[in-house]
This record gives structure tokens, sequence and C-alpha cells, in this order.
């Protein structure tokens, strides 16, 4: 009898001979958690200091990719992940004259990952941020906590549970959005365990941590407080020579840039929050005491919040344990961009007198530590050199991954997840959706490198948000900032994009302009057979201006 090739692949790769029949074997489980604004180096295992046991041991008991990618933004990445496609095919980031962006809708054809896991057998389960089109259960979720509610972590208001929304409690002193999102996480779990346990599962949990405004519990900013003192440029040092020691990236460490700020301009934004507030990562001896200890706080709550969501983690990796299900499930974890280097106050204000990472603060990590957070790269959330981009990507699966603690090299992007997952399970994506053709998607299965460390083959890989471009091409990034000319770097031994080449390759220069160029076509050619979806009757918004990095700072 033939063995499904799930099966097949889970015994060659733990080197036993395949013993089950068709009828013992199962599917996998899956369990996807996306971070919000989380630095490349920010979890233990990929360089930071910040205590992140339970993804450490995730890592050293799986695989870390090194070079996986992401789109530089929440939403555009979210639509990638879920659907297989660049955000730009599905309407859910800009193209020039045709829109698309937050309030894109997806074409009929663009389905979520839940509708190609149900005919398999799956119940599909989100906890936590959304930020897609249409709501998670016409996203094909069996059930689902959304948290409409991105500004304050204290708050279960403009929260929905299964598309309902939440009366909060009259006292919510105890409510903390990051442990409110694993708690559901872990409510569909013991449901399933109970009410379905013959079928898989997918759950996509979704934290909004450490997304500004930086809002964390009392007690756990208290283990960080004062380790930030000593300031970002050591903080960077530190990261990198732990990078180096893990062997994670052969690069040098990128310069710092001292006069670039955040990407959007809000110029009444330093007096709202105070003396304390800069807005360039200037040398940290230049700082005044009272600058040091605000930064450093700062950056102590952007601290806090990652470890309560590795806590909140282990939590639900306790559930699975619990309910037998941890070494059949396929754990992956990323964030959709780098840490941040915007400073803006939104939702009710700032209070300058209220403890900082209180319900009445509204902080910004800012581009100082955000620099240090992206070790060893450049730049931050949005643009998309290699800061803006660049993710960590753990996967884990017991029972299917034999490799322990070992680094993948590819290159990878979050399209790539869809057609992974769907290759794991042997199942073909439909072709066509109510009739309709469905286009062919540019993500490519990673399924490979689960069993070693190759390279995945593909023609490029692209990128383009709020006027900044990249495309890579092998070991050759283009890459451009808005306004902006290209630049080229050798990521061999440069993903610091230190040393531009532009200048010595005009010739690659063009040739891999002429395929960004090529592909963005194809994106406008596809966008242009549903342009009213593009901003859903919305006038279509002027990009925000950059902050000029000529602006004198603080």
């Amino acid at each position: 009898m033939l063995l499904p090739r799930p099966l097949v692949i889970v015994c060659l790769l733990l080197g036993v001979a395949p013993a089950a029949t068709a009828a013992e074997a199962r599917r996998p489980n899956i369990l996807f958690i996306l971070a919000d604004d989380l630095g490349y180096s920010d979890l233990g295992c990929y360089g930071g200091e910040i205590e992140t046991p339970n993804l450490d041991a995730l890592a050293a008991r799986g695989l870390r990719f090194t070079q996986f990618y992401n789109t530089a933004r929440c939403w555009p990445s979210r639509a990638a992940f879920l659907t297989g496609y660049y955000a730009q095919q599905v309407h859910r980031d800009d193209l020039p004259k045709l829109g698309g962006g937050n309030d894109g809708t997806r074409q009929k054809w663009a389905r979520l990952l839940p509708d190609f896991l149900k005919p398999l057998g799956y119940r599909s389960y989100h906890s936590g941020k959304w930020h897609v089109d249409g709501s998670p259960l016409a996203g094909g979720f069996d059930h689902s906590f959304m948290m409409q509610n991105q500004g304050n972590f204290f708050t279960a208001r403009g929260n929905f549970v299964d598309d309902v929304a939440v009366t909060p409690d009259a006292d919510e002193s105890g409510y903390y959005a990051t442990t409110e999102t694993a708690d559901y996480a872990i409510d569909w779990l013991k449901d399933h365990a109970k009410n379905h346990p013959n079928q898989p599962f997918f759950e996509y949990v979704a934290f909004i941590a450490p997304h500004f405004p930086l809002h964390a519990l009392p007690e756990d900013i208290a283990r960080y407080r004062d380790r930030y003192l000593e300031g970002w440029e050591r903080m960077r040092a530190e990261r990198y020579e732990h990078q180096q020691a893990m062997k994670l990236l052969d690069t040098p460490l990128s310069p710092v840039e001292h006069d670039l700020g955040p990407p959007y301009d809000f110029p009444n934004v330093l007096e709202g929050f105070g003396p304390g507030e800069v807005n360039r990562p200037l040398p940290w001896d230049d700082l005044t005491d009272e600058q040091r200890r605000f930064q450093a706080t700062k950056m102590a709550i952007h601290a806090a919040m990652v470890d309560r969501m590795d806590r909140e983690i282990g939590r639900i990796i306790d559930q699975l344990k619990a309910m037998g299900a941890y070494d059949d499930t396929i754990i992956m974890f990323a964030a959709d961009n780098g840490a941040s280097a915007e400073l803006m106050i939104r939702n009710g204000g700032h209070d300058k007198t209220a403890e900082p990472g209180s319900e009445a603060t509204y902080l910004c990590l800012g581009p100082g530590f955000s620099n240090a957070c992206n070790t060893p790269f450049r730049r931050h959330k949005v643009w998309v050199h290699e800061g803006g981009i660049s993710t960590p990507l753990i996967v884990h699966w017991p029972k299917g991954i034999a490799a322990q603690g070992e680094l993948r090299r590819t290159p990878a992007h979050l399209i790539d997840i869809v057609p992974t997952l769907l290759d794991v399970l042997d199942a073909e994506k439909p072709t066509e959706w109510n009739g309709k053709p469905i286009p062919p998607a540019p993500g490519r299965s990673l399924l490979p490198a689960f069993a070693a460390d190759v390279p995945i083959e593909r023609d490029s890989l692209w990128w383009s948000h709020n006027g900044h471009r990249a495309v890579r091409q092998g070991d050759w990034k283009l890459v451009a900032a808005r306004g902006e000319p290209w630049e080229l770097y050798d990521m061999r031994t440069d993903r610091a994009e230190s040393n531009n080449l532009a200048a010595q390759q005009p010739e690659r220069v063009q040739e891999l302009e002429t395929l960004w160029n090529k592909q963005q076509d194809e994106m406008i050619d596809l966008a242009k057979q549903t342009p009213k979806l593009g901003r859903t009757g919305a006038k279509q918004k002027k990009a925000k201006r950059q902050q000029p990095r000529s602006q004198p700072a603080p």
C-alpha cells in the first residue's frame, strides 16, 4: 500500500522505515506565530539579550532561516503570508495609478490559507491582529479573536470574537493584550482537542507586540529597566558579537546613519514626548542624561513586550503538549517587518507625567534603538533595505524535521509559506475558484530546506513599498529608498549594505532595474483586471512625506 507523501517525507527525514498504513497516517497540525515590529536580532537565538527561552528552545530543536524576508510593513506582509502572493498582486499594497494598500480588497480568487486547508480536513483558528481585508471568518477561519484595537494594550475595547464585538469588563485592571491573544489561542486549542480530536488544525497567532505604543506590564519592565543605560551602540556591538559567535551571518556591521530619522514627519511629536525624545540615532555620549534615561526606558519597555510574548508562546506550547499535539505540529515563527523608527502619538495622546509603559502613555521605539534591534542591518520598518525586510524564521516539527539547531541560509519570503505547507501536505492548490482561473503564485516550497541546507531555486524576490524599491536575484540585491538612486550590494558578504557597487557595475544595475520594472508591469497588468478593488471607493491617498534627512536633530 502506498503511503501518503507527508509520511514518506517524515520517515526519510528521520531515517526510519515507513511502517504505518495510509489509514493510520494523519496530516500534521500547523501553528504560525507572527510578531509585529520585531527587530531581526531581538530574539536570543538571533543574537539578542532579551529573555526568549521558549523561542530559543524551538530554534535549538528546529531550524533558523538566516535570510528570510517580509514586505517591510504589517498589512502587505499578512497578505503575502496568507495568500502566497505579493501584496500588490492582490490589491494589498500600492501600484502606480491603481491604488491598493490597507484599504484595498483582494480578488475573489485570492483565497486565504484556510480555504486551501479546509478540503484536507483542517479546522482553522485565529487570535490577535488581523489587518487583512474582510473578516477572519469570511477568510475561512472557524474561530477568531480579532484585535482591532491596536492603540491600547490594556483594554478589550474594539475587539471581536467570531466577528461579534467584545463587551469589556467593568474592571480591566488585569487585562493585557499579549496575554489575551494567548488566552484565546489556548481556548481554541482546548476546544479543538475536546470537539475535533480527529482533525488536524491550523492556528494563526498574530501578536501585536512589540508594535507601538510601548505598553508593558510593570513587572516585565522592571526586569529590563536599567539594562540599556549604556546605550544603543553598546547594545548593537554586543548583539553583533553574539551573531558572529553563532555564525549566523557573514557580513560586516552596517554603519550608523546618524542623519536618518523616522520614515514620516510629525512636526509636533518631539514637543509631545518632551525633552527626553530624540529623532536621530545620535552618538549616545552626545545625549543629555535625561535623554539617555528616556531612551533606555523605551528600550526596556520594548524588551518587556518581547519577553512577555515569549512567555505567552510558552503557554501555547504547554497546551500543545497537554493535548498530545506538540510533536506533530509544524510551528513557525516570524515577524511582519523590522523594528520601527516611527515617532508618533495617536489614540488619545501621551501623558508625559504618567509612568512610561502605562495605559496613559503612547511611546514609540524611535530610530536609535530600532537601529540596534535590526542589528546588523541598515534602516527600519517601511524601508526595503535589509533592516526593514529581514525577519527571523524558526521552524520546529519534531516528527517531520530530524535536524536540530541548524541554520538554513537560502533566501526565502513570506510568499513561500503557502506553497511550503501545501507541499508538506502533498496538496495541490486549485487552479480556479468559482469558475475563474487562479493566477500562478510567485512563492516556492521550502520543504527541501527542511531536510538540508540547500538553495531554493527562484528567479528573484521583489519589493515595493511607499516608493522604496528592491529586487534580489541570487546574491545580488538592487535597492533604492524613495527619491534616491539605486544601490547595488553583494549579499554573499555584505547583507549590511555597506559597500554600494552601483558605480562599479552599471550593467548589472541596468539588468536588475529592468527585472524590477518587468515584475511591476506584470503586477499592474494583473491588478488592471479588477481595478475597482484597489481602493474600494476611497480617494487614493498621497504617500506620506518622508522626514527630510537634513532636518536638524534636537
